[in-house]
C-alpha cells in the first residue's frame, strides 16, 4: 500500500538548520578529542585488539546515553515501529567497525598526520551518496551548491594542511602503500555508512534508537575479526594481564567518540549527509589542538609548519562557515519531502508519524518512566569505568595540564549547550 502524498508541507522546526549546525560543530569538538586518550597507548597491541577495545567502550556508551536520555522502553517502542531498519542499523555498525580497524592500520603504517586527512575525505563521498540516493541539493540554488561543495573541499584541503603541519623533517615516517590504502578504504566505508543513517531518519527512527542497534553490528564484527584474524580465543587481548592498564584509555577514547557521533547523528538528521559530515569533519582542527597544545607535537616545528597550521585553520573555518550558511531553500526541502514519501510508500509507513518524527516532534507513542534495568545499565557502565580506572596507569608522557583543563572545559560546554538545545527544541527526537 502506497503512502498518501500530502499537498501541504510537513511541520518543521523553524530552526532545524541551526540545530543541525550546532550539532555538527559540537560533533567536531568531541570527535577530535577522541584521539587524545589513544595517544596515551603505546602497547604493541594489534590493530584488531585496539579497535575491539575501543568498540567495547563505544558499546558501553551507546547503551548508556540513550538509556540516560530516553529510557530503554522508549527505545524499544521506537524500534518496534521501525523493524525494517534494524538490519540496516546492524549493517551500518559493521561498516563502522571495519572502517575503524582500517584507521588503526593506517595510523600504524603512515601516521595520524597523513591518515587523518585521507579518511576525512568521507565528506565528499557522503555528498555524492546524499545527492544520488536522497535528493540532497536537488533544487538547491547555485550559490548553496557552491557553498556546500566548495566548503567541503575547503575542509578536506585544510585537513591535509593541518595533517602535514605535524610532519617534521627529523622524524621517520613509513609511507607504506598499505597504510594509504587502509585510510582510503576507511573513507569509502565511513562515507557509505551515512546511507543507513539518512535512511533511518527519513523513515522516522530516533537517532538514539538507531545507535543502540548500530552498536550490535560494531561489537559483533570486531569480535569476529579478532577471532578470525588475530589469534582466535588465544588472542592476547583476551588473556594478557600486561594490557589491562591500557584498557581504560581505549575505552575512554571510544566513549568520547560516541558523544561526538551522537551529535553527528542529529546533524545528519537535520542537515543531511552533504552538510552534516563536513561540519563534523572539523574534528581535524580539534585533534590538532589536543596534539599541539597538550602533547607538544608542534613544539619543535619550524616556521613553515606553523604557517601551515595557521592557513589550514583559517581555511577550515571558512569552509565550515560556507556550509553553515547554505540554508536549504523551499525547493530543496521539497526534494527531501519526495524522498521521505518514497520511503513511506516502500515500507508502508504512516506518513504523518514519519513527518512529525523527521521534524523533531516527540512520537505519539512516548512512554514515560524508567524501568529497573535502565538504572542497572547506568550502574554497570559506571562500575566498568571505575574498575578500568583503578587498573589504569598514566604513561610517563609530557602533557600540558593547563591546556587539558581548557580543552576539557570546551568539551563540557559544547556538550552541555548542544544537549540543552536538542532537549529544549526536539526532546531528543
Amino acid at each position: 500500500m502506497n503512502a498518501p502524498v500530502r499537498s501541504n508541507p510537513p511541520p518543521v522546526i523553524k530552526s532545524a538548520h541551526g540545530i543541525g549546525v550546532v550539532c555538527g560543530l559540537a560533533a567536531g569538538v568531541w570527535l577530535g578529542a577522541a584521539e587524545a586518550p589513544t595517544k596515551l597507548v603505546n602497547s604493541g597491541l594489534s590493530p584488531y585488539a585496539i579497535s575491539l577495545c575501543m568498540v567495547a567502550g563505544v558499546f558501553t556508551a551507546r547503551w548508556t546515553f540513550p538509556t540516560l536520555l530516553k529510557g530503554t522502553r522508549q527505545v524499544f517502542a521506537d524500534l518496534a515501529e521501525s523493524k525494517h531498519l534494524i538490519p540496516i542499523a546492524v549493517l551500518a555498525g559493521m561498516l563502522w567497525a571495519v572502517a575503524n580497524t582500517l584507521t588503526v592500520f593506517a595510523i600504524r603504517d603512515v601516521g595520524l598526520a597523513i591518515a587523518f586527512p585521507l579518511w576525512n575525505t568521507n565528506s565528499l563521498i557522503g555528498i555524492l551518496w546524499g545527492r544520488l540516493l536522497f535528493g540532497e541539493l536537488k533544487g538547491a540554488s547555485r550559490i548553496n551548491i557552491a557553498k556546500v561543495v566548495l566548503g567541503a573541499l575547503a575542509i578536506v584541503a585544510a585537513a591535509v594542511m593541518l595533517g602535514f603541519s605535524t610532519i617534521h623533517t627529523g622524524g621517520a615516517h613509513n609511507r607504506a602503500v598499505g597504510g594509504v590504502l587502509a585510510a582510503i578504504g576507511a573513507s569509502l566505508l565511513w562515507g557509505t555508512m551515512y546511507i543507513p543513517y539518512r535512511k533511518a531518519y527519513i523513515s522516522g527512527m530516533n537517532p538514539l534508537s538507531f545507535v543502540t542497534v548500530f552498536t550490535i553490528g560494531e561489537l559483533g564484527t570486531m569480535v569476529a575479526l579478532v577471532l578470525a584474524l588475530d589469534g582466535g580465543t588465544k588472542a592476547a587481548v583476551f588473556h594478557s594481564g600486561e594490557t589491562r592498564h591500557l584498557l581504560f584509555w581505549l575505552f575512554l577514547g571510544g566513549f568520547v567518540w560516541v558523544v561526538g557521533d551522537l551529535f553527528q547523528q542529529f546533524a545528519t538528521k537535520y542537515l543531511g549527509i552533504g552538510r552534516g559530515i563536513p561540519l563534523s569533519n572539523t574534528n581535524q582542527m580539534w585533534g590538532l589542538a589536543w596534539g599541539a597544545l597538550v602533547f607538544g607535537e608542534l613544539a619543535h616545528a619550524d616556521a613553515a609548519h606553523r604557517l601551515l597550521v595557521l592557513i589550514g585553520s583559517l581555511v577550515m573555518i571558512c569552509g565550515a562557515l560556507a556550509v553553515t550558511t547554505a540554508v536549504a531553500t523551499e525547493k530543496e526541502r521539497g526534494s527531501m519531502r519526495e524522498a521521505l514519501v518514497r520511503e513511506c510508500a516502500r515500507y508502508d509507513l504512516d506518513y504523518d508519524r514519519v513527518m512529525k518524527s523527521y521534524a523533531g516532534e516527540s512520537p505519539a507513542t512516548t512512554i514515560e518512566g524508567r524501568s529497573w534495568w535502565d538504572y542497572a545499565i547506568l550502574a554497570t557502565a559506571v562500575v566498568v569505568f571505575v574498575w578500568l580506572g583503578m587498573n589504569a596507569r598514566v604513561p610517563e608522557l609530557a602533557m600540558n595540564y593547563a591546556w587539558v583543563g581548557v580543552l576539557a572545559a570546551i568539551l563540557v560546554a559544547s556538550a552541555a549547550g548542544c544537549t540543552w538545545i536538542l532537549g529544549k527544541t526536539t526532546h531528543f527526537s
